[in-house]
């Protein structure tokens, strides 16, 4: 290869990443998915577009893709809190497996019947397309700028990170049956998916611990603990797949084990990754992209339509019921849960095994794939946010966590010295110290004003552009990063609307409140706390924005800490 063609791809390759950066201003302005635009931007630039390019490598297009699908899942882990484990890590498992399996099953037996396959080639195409996608999903949301509801969010958020290893598993078994002779299919793929699970759940684990101890303890310059992060994590990966374990779990669980905690130049981590995870997805959207032929199209485009719509309104629906049934969600939810299986990177990479294994009409497969996921993209992901509010999923606008720096001071102890600025709308403006919500464990080192360490700090009223000290406790800093956040842009307005005009104390009896709103309560609930009722209500597992109604009055859940209900609203049937 010549310098000049060198230079050539180098110059191609950022101009379409600089339009892709750009193009995410247009996506926030009209709501169009993100990867949607990359994916487009990819084909004008392949062989049938404008920038004639030609790319048909499917081996080193599943090397990279590979390669993109474990940094992006490993940055899904990192951003998952463990919080998020209390409301949704059973059910999101369940739709991980379960919800995986139904909807392959489904799209692949309409698959069978429409396309005249066997029924093994039409599990396949069920077990290609069987995985929702985590970037697809939740770029959106936040492009959207929408709030969900924590169980419906958290649920979402594991599933989308956690089921990639099932969809695998069946895509390779699926391969796998087609281009071998076993005797004893079923017992097989038993096997080989207690392998694949099982010691990618081990290697996780032990490895995932093994990454943060030696993070914690091994002194490096400050830019090198991110890459040894994504370094080890990417090892990780490695290491299962060659187990023979699945290695998206195993990275992903290492994600959650070295996100969740204290580390040194811990934020500069999770910067860098969600950085390099953008990366990831351009660089694999694009490549996508240009595999793509549009010319070819044309004859797959009603088969794929056929499938895509049984895939979205019968069998991604079907499996989140099933999946949900012993969990008592929301009926609002799950119909929430059901639309936002999008199909994305995954199938794409997926579609590329029967090629790989030598199989007929492998370009058949990879150009129906690709077009359902596109349909996914357009139908779905145009209407997720319309579909939040119509069902009343999304919250008002919430406080986002503040900008602050924080420092590991005590690995053992798991202690974090936090700075925050003091802004002109926090809450916590004009308060001394002994006012501050601080949590237990928690205390004030110092306010530094004007880039001086002031004296006295007990006896200092807190202005504009302070920078408070504290040091907490790791587990505390989410409730810390609560009570120093500025409100965003929910008025008073939008939050009555919400909540209602009225602010309950969680120990009020249902008995005393009937009294006052006029509506009727069993004998064995008057004394029942309207918090209790609420909380056995959702299981013991309550989040802000969940309701009860009695009569024409309605309970909203306004604040929850640590598994409590503290703050009730209460909304009349008058009210908007």
């Amino acid at each position: 290869m010549t310098i000049e063609l060198t230079s050539q791809f180098i110059f191609i390759g950022s101009i379409l990443a600089v339009l892709c950066i750009l193009a995410s201003i247009l996506s926030r302005r009209f709501g169009a998915p993100l990867l949607l635009v990359f994916l487009i931007l990819g084909m004008l630039a392949g062989e049938d577009g404008l920038g004639g390019i030609t790319f048909n490598d499917f081996s080193l297009a599943f090397l990279l893709g590979n390669l993109a699908l474990a940094i992006i899942i490993f940055d899904g882990g990192l951003g998952t809190r463990k919080s998020t484990f209390r409301v949704s890590l059973k059910p999101a498992l369940s739709l991980a497996t379960v919800g995986v399996i139904v909807t392959a099953g489904i799209t692949g037996y309409f698959a069978h019947w429409l396309l005249d396959l066997t029924w093994q080639e039409g599990l396949l195409i069920g077990a290609i397309v069987g995985s929702t996608d985590a970037a697809a999903v939740f770029g959106l949301l936040r492009t959207a700028g929408l709030d969900l509801k924590e169980r419906a969010g958290a649920t979402l958020e594991i599933e989308s990170g956690s089921n990639d290893p099932m969809a695998i598993f069946l895509t390779i078994a699926m391969v796998q049956l087609l281009v071998q002779d076993t005797d004893n299919p079923g017992w097989s793929f038993l096997i080989e998916f207690i392998q694949q699970i099982g010691l990618g759940a081990i290697v996780g684990l032990t490895c995932g611990y093994l990454l943060t101890e030696l993070v914690k303890r091994i002194s490096l310059p400050s830019a090198l603990y991110p890459l040894l992060a994504l370094a080890g994590g990417l090892s990780v990966f490695g290491v299962a797949n060659l187990l023979g374990g699945s290695g998206f779990l195993a990275i992903y669980i290492t994600g959650v084990l070295v996100g969740n905690r204290p580390l040194p130049y811990g934020n500069d981590i999770h910067r860098f990754h969600d950085g390099i995870a953008w990366l990831s997805q351009i660089g694999m959207f694009l490549m996508l992209g240009l595999l793509i032929t549009p010319s070819h199209l044309p004859p797959i485009i009603l088969p794929a339509i056929g499938i895509a719509v049984v895939l979205i309104f019968v069998a991604r629906p079907l499996a989140v019921l099933v999946a949900l049934l012993p969990f008592r969600f929301p009926w609002r939810e799950q119909v929430f849960v059901g639309w936002c299986g999008l199909r994305g990177a995954v199938p794409i990479i997926l579609a590329l095994f029967p090629s790989l294994a030598g199989m007929e009409n492998t370009v058949i497969y990879f150009e129906l794939v690709f077009f359902v996921v596109l349909i996914s993209l357009l139908l779905q992901g145009w209407t997720i946010a319309p579909v939040a509010r119509w069902l009343k999923i999304d919250l008002p606008p919430l406080p986002r966590n503040p900008t602050h720096f924080s420092l590991t001071v005590s690995t053992e102890q798991q202690k974090e010295l936090l700075v925050y600025e003091i802004l002109e709308n926090t809450p916590v403006l004009g308060m001394k110290q002994h006012q501050l919500p601080m949590t237990q464990g928690s205390q004030v080192v110092g306010i530094i004003r004007l880039g001086v360490l002031v004296e006295a700090p007990a006896q200092q009223i807190l202005q504009a552009k302070d920078q408070l000290l504290i040091l907490a406790l790791s587990d505390a800093k989410a409730t810390l990063n609560n009570s120093f956040a500025a409100p965003r842009t929910a008025t008073n307005i939008e939050l009555r609307s919400y909540f209602g005009m009225f602010t309950i104390r969680a120990e009020t009896s249902l008995g005393d409140l009937s009294l006052v709103y006029g509506f009727s309560v069993d004998d064995g609930l008057l004394d029942t706390p309207i918090a209790q009722f609420i909380e056995n209500r959702f299981h013991g597992k309550p989040v802000v924005g969940d309701r009860v109604r009695f009569g024409s009055v309605q309970f909203v859940v306004r604040e929850v800490v640590m598994g409590k209900i503290t703050v009730v609203g209460l909304k009349l049937h008058t009210e908007t």
